[in-house]
């Protein structure tokens, strides 16, 4: 065991500061990273603030992070896919059983033992696992993915969690060329859809509710904007949809983005609003459309999403801050004050 330096939150109300965290040393199977940049998710800021505390109480102290790239500084002796030097990320996951239907059919994000990279029990210390707001952090090799290196690796971060959010449904439901595509929302994940679906070669239109927001969802790939409050708007676009990746977490009528689908046509909520959505019957059952919700993606697909990412020049769009200014991040996430992820430079924890 080593201790990494770290930001940690006491509780749920006290801001992040400076702590030192035990991290294991690495094992016969394991990877250990020196962390260059992590992204911020919102939720970390669930997390930290234990806003989940029904699903998945927080335990304190609490290091968040879950959108990590870094460099392999040290590897185990059954290591071969990494060696010192690598470029290499972590998303959301750093542990499964590797033996249910799921891990089997490499969709991890659905074992019911996946050990997640923060607040969830660490099988090797005790306590629960500490995320990537740290200078290091050591995970089992099948959890490590290969970071090309053309890519900005600030930019890279959030595509562990973000990028794969987004990337995992519009590969599932066959998004591709010729396909007409919807992205609700145009935030942390929204400009995501917009990026992959345009490089899949679909026909991408954004629903927003924010007129000035036209600009940029075209500068991002969008083919069209539509404000989604102009019912008018809303009508030309009717029953003509292959799918729509609904991102928001605000409460919204899903019920006009379903009346949008095709025969046969799929909504994906990627998004979790905190009340449950009222939908109609009818709208799903005449054009036998579906409504669905996707979590991340198994360790392959993100691996896929990253190498697609690193032909594409894809990555998300970033405002890099110290990490000595995550309390003030946390406050502009609230308000929607970033454009469009926040991706922490770790070298900031250096001045600690």
């Amino acid at each position: 065991m080593y201790k990494a330096k770290a930001y940690s939150a006491a509780n749920a109300t006290s801001p992040l500061a400076s702590n030192t965290i035990p991290r294991r040393e690495p094992t016969e199977q394991d990877v250990q990273i020196e962390i260059l940049f992590c992204g911020i998710c919102h939720s970390d800021l669930h997390t930290v603030r234990d806003e989940w505390h029904s699903v998945m109480p927080t335990v304190y102290p609490c290091v968040p992070g879950h959108e990590i790239v870094g460099k392999v500084t040290k590897v185990g002796s059954g290591v071969t896919r990494f060696k010192p030097g690598d470029l290499a990320g972590v998303g959301c996951l750093v542990d499964s059983d590797h033996t249910c239907p799921s891990c089997r059919d490499g969709l991890e994000q659905f074992c019911p033992e996946m050990t997640l990279t923060y607040n969830s029990p660490d099988k090797h210390l005790g306590g629960v696992t500490y995320g990537g707001y740290s200078d290091s952090i050591v995970v089992d090799e099948h959890f490590v993915l290969h970071v090309p290196a053309n890519l900005n690796l600030a930019g890279v971060a959030p595509l562990l969690c973000a990028g794969i959010t987004t990337y995992s449904p519009l590969r599932h439901w066959g998004v591709t060329t010729g396909k007409k595509v919807g992205v609700v929302g145009l935030g942390g994940l929204g400009h995501m859809g917009v990026k992959f679906a345009r490089a899949f070669g679909a026909h991408v239109v954004v629903f927003t509710t924010s007129p000035g927001k036209k600009a940029d969802a075209l500068r991002l790939g969008a083919h069209e904007v539509v404000i989604s409050s102009n019912a008018e708007e809303m009508q030309k676009h009717a029953g003509s949809f292959d799918f729509i990746l609904d991102t928001v977490s605000a409460d919204h009528d899903i019920n006009a983005y379903i009346n949008l689908l095709t025969r046969d046509g799929n909504l994906t909520l990627v998004g979790a609003p905190e009340k449950p959505l009222a939908v109609s019957a009818f709208g799903l059952l005449f054009g036998r459309r579906s409504l669905s919700g996707s979590p991340i993606g198994g360790i392959a697909e993100t691996q896929e999403m990253l190498d697609f990412c690193g032909k594409h020049g894809i990555t998300a769009d970033v405002e890099i801050i110290p990490i000595q200014k995550v309390n003030e991040a946390y406050e502009r996430l609230v308000k929607a004050d970033v454009k469009y992820r926040f991706s922490i430079d770790m070298a900031s924890l250096k001045s600690e």
